[in-house]
C-alpha cells in the first residue's frame, strides 16, 4: 500500500461528492434544465428532496460496510454510482428519471463521503484531525468546480455535455480504485445495516452527532439563504453571490489553518472556539445593513465553520477506532438531519414574518449549542 496515494483517491473521491452536491444547484440554475426536463419548481425541490435522501439512505448503509469488508468496495461502488446516475441525468427527459438519478446519485455521493473520511481517518491515526481538516478542502474545490465550469462554457457546452465531463470524472476514481490496493477491514464484525443506527447505544456518541446535527444545518443554512437574506436588504443579487463565494473561500482558507492549529489546540478546543466564532460572525452579519459589514459577517463565518465537522469526525475516530466507519455512518445521517431540518425552519419563519432576518438568527443559535457541546465533550473522557 501507498499511503499517500491512497490518501490522494479519497481527496478524489471528496472532490466528486463536492460535485454531487452542486451539480444540481448550478444546472438548475440554466433555464433550460427544467424546460428539457419538463418540471416546474416544486418538482424542482422535490429532485434535490430525492439527492439528500439518497445520501442519507447511503450514510447509515455504508459505515458497516466499510468496517466488515473495507473501504475499497465502497469506494470504487459508490463512484460507479455517481457515474452511473450522471449518465442517466444526461440523457433524461422526463420527472420520473430526474428523480430516480438524483436518487442514485445522493446515494454514490454519500458513500464515497463516509468512505473517504474514515479511510484518512485510518491512515494518520496520529495527525487525524489536521489530515481531515486538508480532506475536507477538496470538497470545496468540488462544489466550486461544476458552477465555474457552469459560468464559464454556458452557449459553449449542452447541458448533457457538461454532465458527460462529471460522469467520466466519477467513472475515473470508480477504476482507479479498482487497482489501488487498500488497507484490510480493522474490525470484521459481520454486515448489519442497523449497525450504525444501533451505534447510538454507544456511551458518548450522541454527543458528536449533536455537534454535526447543528452544524449540517448552520451550513445548509448560510449557503442556501445567505444571498436571499443580501438580496432581501437591497443589494443586487451579483452582490449577494459574490458574498456567497467569499463564504465558501473563507471556509476552505478556514481548513488550511485548522490543519495548522490543530498543532497547537486541542481538537475539543478548536471546535468550541469555532462555534463562538460563528455565532460572532452570525452576529455581526445581523446587526447591519451595510454591505461591507455583512460580507465581514459571512467571511468569520466561513472561517469559523471549517474546523468543526473534520475535527469532529477526528474526535470520533480517536475515541472509537475499532467502529470509524459505522460511527461515522450514523454521525453524518444525525447531520443530515440537520442539514434539512434548518433551511426548512428559516423558510417558514421567513414566510410568517415577512422577512429573512428571523430566519438567519437560527445559524447563531446552532453555534452557541455548538460551543456549549463542544465543552461538553473537552471535560468528557
Amino acid at each position: 500500500m501507498n499511503r499517500q496515494r491512497l490518501f490522494w483517491g479519497a481527496c478524489a473521491g471528496m472532490f466528486v461528492f463536492g460535485i454531487v452536491l452542486a451539480i444540481l444547484g448550478a444546472l438548475f440554475g440554466l433555464p433550460e434544465m427544467r424546460g428539457r426536463l419538463g418540471v416546474n419548481l416544486a418538482q424542482q425541490g422535490d429532485i434535490f428532496s430525492m439527492l439528500f435522501f439518497g445520501v442519507f439512505l447511503s450514510t447509515i448503509i455504508v459505515g458497516p460496510l466499510i468496517d466488515s469488508f473495507g473501504n475499497k468496495l465502497v469506494l470504487m461502488v459508490s463512484a460507479a454510482f455517481v457515474a452511473f446516475a450522471l449518465a442517466v441525468l444526461a440523457f433524461a427527459h422526463s420527472f420520473s428519471a430526474a428523480l430516480i438519478a438524483a436518487a442514485t446519485l445522493g446515494f454514490g455521493g454519500g458513500g464515497l463521503n463516509t468512505s473517504a473520511n474514515a479511510l484518512v481517518a485510518d491512515l494518520y491515526p496520529q495527525n487525524r484531525g489536521s489530515m481531515l481538516n486538508v480532506l475536507g478542502i477538496f470538497f470545496g474545490f468540488g462544489a466550486l468546480f461544476i458552477p465555474l465550469l457552469a459560468a464559464s462554457i454556458t452557449g459553449m457546452m449542452s447541458i448533457p455535455q457538461l454532465l458527460l465531463i462529471a460522469a467520466t470524472l466519477a467513472a475515473v476514481c470508480a477504476v482507479a480504485y479498482l487497482l489501488m490496493a487498500f488497507p484490510p477491514p480493522r474490525e470484521a464484525v459481520g454486515f448489519s445495516f442497523l449497525a450504525s443506527i444501533k451505534a447510538v447505544r454507544i456511551p458518548g456518541v450522541l454527543l458528536f452527532g449533536v455537534i454535526l446535527f447543528f452544524q449540517s444545518g448552520n451550513e445548509s443554512t448560510i449557503g442556501g439563504w445567505t444571498s436571499t437574506y443580501v438580496v432581501s436588504i437591497g443589494a443586487q443579487p451579483t452582490t449577494a453571490t459574490w458574498i456567497l463565494a467569499f463564504y465558501w473561500a473563507a471556509m476552505m482558507l478556514g481548513r488550511f489553518v485548522s490543519a495548522k492549529l490543530l498543532q497547537y489546540v486541542t481538537k475539543a478546543r478548536l471546535i468550541l472556539a469555532s462555534g463562538i466564532g460563528s455565532a460572532i460572525g452570525c452576529t455581526v452579519m445581523l446587526a447591519s445593513h451595510e454591505i461591507a459589514v455583512i460580507a465581514a459577517g459571512v467571511i468569520i463565518i466561513g472561517l469559523s465553520f471549517a474546523a468543526i465537522y473534520p475535527t469532529t469526525l477526528a474526535i470520533a475516530a480517536d475515541r472509537y477506532e475499532h467502529l470509524a466507519g459505522t460511527i461515522f455512518g450514523l454521525l453524518f445521517a444525525m447531520g443530515l438531519i440537520g442539514g434539512m431540518l434548518f433551511p426548512w425552519i428559516v423558510g417558514q419563519l421567513a414566510q410568517r414574518q415577512h422577512s429573512v432576518r428571523p430566519g438567519m438568527l437560527v445559524p447563531l443559535i446552532g453555534g452557541l449549542a455548538i460551543a456549549i457541546v463542544a465543552a461538553i465533550v473537552g471535560r468528557r473522557r
